[in-house]
């Protein structure tokens, strides 16, 4: 080769070899392999470091609902018992409930309590009993309690016997009624002088905090029961609705949530109802007279 061909050829080795411009450090790593075929690429995000895992939603179990009233509860030995009570409003039953000193004898206290009638708020709600001081049980064998039938106005007799039988058969022991030796009766017999709404609480009188689980049980369109919180002008400050386990034909049990804002304490009614199918307009409403906890 000619002096001049070889002084070409060491040119281009040298641009090869050292580039052009600055010098570079560093490697390249192995050339890069094409994926398999059919094998989708993988990609990676770092995590973020704001990144928080999903909370897991929490469940409560649901509420069995019931369509009768809560059996009597009571406190440790020497505490308090809560009795149910049927009264008697425009001559259909309406229930309250009374806590009082523990006793074994819980049916004759029912009883005792029963007679002495309802308290001056529930009275100025329209309650009150037929029931003399001097009904008393004589025995309780088999589930049935037998005593005589209270006295007073025959006309009122059915009304009378309603309220004792009701009252004795929320307790476990009692499942009938026996009257001056008759046919043992219970709960069914005397349906037909329930409301069509039932109200179990709150009751006459009771101071209620915000919110407020109003229960009981009704019959009524669709099953359908509404709610509505009136304070001591008689302005509405909460509604609500729910719908009972059964209605339309069949009784069932209702649990409805309300809430409502004020600034003071005062007297208020909570309002339970049915809408009419036929214009929209509430009726079977059944008022308990309240006291209202501030709240908001």
């Amino acid at each position: 080769m000619s002096p001049r061909g070889v002084a070409g050829a060491t040119l281009v080795v040298a641009l090869l070899v050292g580039g052009c411009g600055s010098p570079r450090s560093g490697t390249l790593g192995p050339a890069p392999t094409a994926a398999p075929p059919g094998t989708a690429p993988v990609i990676v995000t770092p995590p973020s470091a704001s990144a928080r895992p999903e909370p897991t939603p929490r469940t409560d179990p649901p509420r069995p609902s019931s369509t009768s009233p809560s059996p009597p509860t009571s406190g440790p030995a020497g505490g308090t018992i809560t009795v149910e009570l049927w009264f008697v409003r425009a001559g259909q039953l309406v229930p309250t409930r009374r806590s009082r000193p523990a006793t074994m004898a819980t049916s004759r206290l029912a009883l005792t309590e029963l007679a002495r009638g309802p308290t001056p708020a529930e009275a100025a709600g329209g309650l009150r009993t037929l029931v003399p001081a001097d009904v008393e049980v004589t025995r309780i064998t088999d589930g049935t309690a037998a005593l005589r039938a209270p006295s007073g106005d025959p006309a009122e007799r059915r009304l009378r016997e309603a309220q004792v039988v009701w009252t004795l058969t929320q307790f476990p022991t009692v499942r009938r009624v026996r009257l001056d030796g008759a046919a043992p009766v219970g709960r069914a017999d005397y349906a037909d002088l329930l409301p069509p709404i039932v109200v179990t609480g709150p009751t006459a009188g009771e101071r209620v905090t915000t919110p407020l689980v109003v229960t009981g049980t009704a019959d009524v369109f669709e099953a359908t029961v509404s709610v509505r919180v009136l304070d001591s002008a008689g302005r509405e400050v909460a509604t609500g609705f729910g719908t009972a386990s059964c209605g339309s034909g069949c009784r069932g049990g209702y649990r409805v949530l309300v809430g409502w804002r004020t600034t003071r304490e005062q007297k208020g009614t909570i309002e339970v109802y049915e809408v009419s199918a036929r214009d929209g307009s509430r009726i079977n409403t059944t008022s308990v007279p309240v006291l209202l906890a501030p709240g908001g």
